[in-house]
């Protein structure tokens, strides 16, 4: 760690007075001529990250691009930095980053993206489905669905599956069944065709020094503009079957999932939400609230199909705790070893491996001035590899989430999903519907690695760039 930058356990992300430490420029790669960094941002923005803060330390600035056409930016990695713009001063780090700006252009302004009062309103209109007690109400339809697929899994030709698509078409099928009340196989072709395009469209379009209009007809805006108008289409045609088979067109819902929720939201005094503010919800929770889980799921059993040691004591669990019983969300606490394979993955292969703000007033992180306006990334991806926080940090060690441990470290050590008032709404969602899954597949199926490294890239969210094959004995 360069000495200039304090160890995260040792204060970084605390404010300094002296004026000897705000002079301190931030450090950072120089790259190459002209360019700066971005040659190295774009062949691999999270190696780029390891590499800056292994030669920099915790607070790094980065240049890419041409003069005149250069962008600047700050990344943070210490977990004390993480919680001073997640959530110490998160009115200061808004959601004004080119990176949201993009993903609103592509998703629309729906929670992901809305800052302020849209915000407000839209989380306090969905709030109701992510209760505990709603969300444990959700375990049936997430076993059934997971059911289905350990039964496929018993007809697999030649016994091997790659785990990618498998937990994306198994995710999204559960957040269809739950969140909208329809069937997703409709929807699986459609999204699993056209999301990697505005995936890729709006990551390159978010770092890129010059950005080309959006309305220009280049080959990349055209797929982009076909693509989009595609999954708009779908959600639309979601909504409008599902009104119609509920009854919600006249704004009585009759059942308790989003598109019922957002129907209903005429009936308040914050007004209505008109068709492209209900697609705008359904296509982030549809894109979003299934890439998330499918990346946590897929990676746990790449995992643990690469280390059968742990496989054997997961498994032994799952039969003293559940036997012959489906699980439920009452065994959420009682597969202790399960959760912590799950969070150990998710330390490693975290779904959202970068975050971004954007600075609204000047003040300091670690004692390194940040101006006002300044782009700012943290990023799980790179936190969870610190070797201040975690002992040989590419080693998989679920006993690193034993609650001792866990009660040991930083808050902000592990934040995969995000902090402070922006933190995920759907975490107790997600980590009920990863652990039960992968009971289930886990208990019928035997699985060993046939890929021993899977390679990633950051987009939206984590990318496999590559499969994570698996051969299945079925139990």
């Amino acid at each position: 760690m360069s000495p200039t930058n304090p160890s995260p356990r040792t204060g970084a992300g605390t404010a300094r007075t002296s004026s000897a430490t705000v002079r301190r420029p931030v450090p950072g790669p120089a790259g190459l001529p002209v360019i700066g960094s971005l040659l190295d941002l774009h062949r691999d923005s999270l190696g780029a990250f390891l590499s800056a803060r292994r030669e920099h330390g915790d607070v790094v600035r980065l240049e890419a691009g041409p003069p005149g056409f250069r962008s600047v930016f700050y990344a943070v990695f210490a977990p004390e930095g993480v919680q001073q713009i997640l959530a110490a001063q998160a009115a200061n780090f808004r959601k004004d980053h080119p990176f949201y700006e993009e993903v609103r252009q592509s998703f629309g302004n729906g929670l992901l993206t809305s800052q302020d009062a849209d915000y407000l309103r839209q989380r306090r209109l969905v709030q109701p489905l992510f209760t505990r007690r709603r969300v444990d109400g959700y375990a049936t339809a997430v076993t059934t669905e997971a059911d289905a697929v350990a039964t496929r899994w018993r007809s697999a030709e030649d016994g091997v599956v790659d785990l990618v698509p498998e937990m994306n078409r198994l995710a999204l099928r559960t957040v269809a069944r739950i969140l909208f009340g329809v069937d997703a196989e409709v929807a699986t072709t459609a999204i699993h065709r056209c999301a990697p395009v505005v995936n890729d469209y709006v990551v390159r379009r978010a770092y890129a020094p010059v950005k080309v209009p959006r309305d220009w007809p280049t080959p990349r805006n055209l797929r982009n503009r076909r693509v989009t108008a595609e999954l708009n289409a779908l959600c639309d045609r979601i909504v409008a079957e599902r009104r119609t088979a509920s009854g919600t067109a006249t704004g009585e819902p009759d059942h308790n999932d989003l598109l019922s929720l957002l129907a209903a939201a005429g009936n308040d005094e914050d007004g209505t939400l008109d068709a492209t503010e209900v697609r705008e919800q359904v296509l982030i929770f549809l894109l979003a609230g299934h890439e998330t889980t499918a990346t946590s799921m897929a990676f746990t059993l790449h995992l643990l199909a690469r280390h059968p040691d742990e496989q054997s004591r997961i498994r032994a669990e799952l039969a003293r705790v559940l036997g012959d019983h489906t699980p439920t969300a009452a065994d959420l606490d009682r597969l202790p070893l399960l959760g912590r394979a799950l969070k150990e993955s998710m330390r490693l292969y975290p779904a959202a491996p970068v975050v971004s703000r954007r600075a609204v007033e000047a003040t300091e992180v670690a004692g390194f001035p940040l101006p006002a306006g300044a782009d700012v990334v943290v990023s799980p991806w790179v936190t969870h590899r610190h070797p201040d926080l975690w002992e040989d940090p590419e080693r998989f060690d679920p006993d690193r989430f034993t609650p001792e441990r866990e009660a040991e470290r930083h808050r902000y050590a592990w934040f995969p999903f995000g902090g402070g008032p922006r933190a995920c709404i759907g975490q107790h969602f997600s980590m009920l519907e990863s652990v039960l899954a992968l009971a289930t597949l886990l208990r019928s199926h035997e699985l060993t690695a046939l890929d021993r490294e899977v390679p990633v890239a950051a987009g939206i969210t984590l990318q496999a760039t590559g499969p994570a094959r698996v051969r299945l004995r079925a139990l």
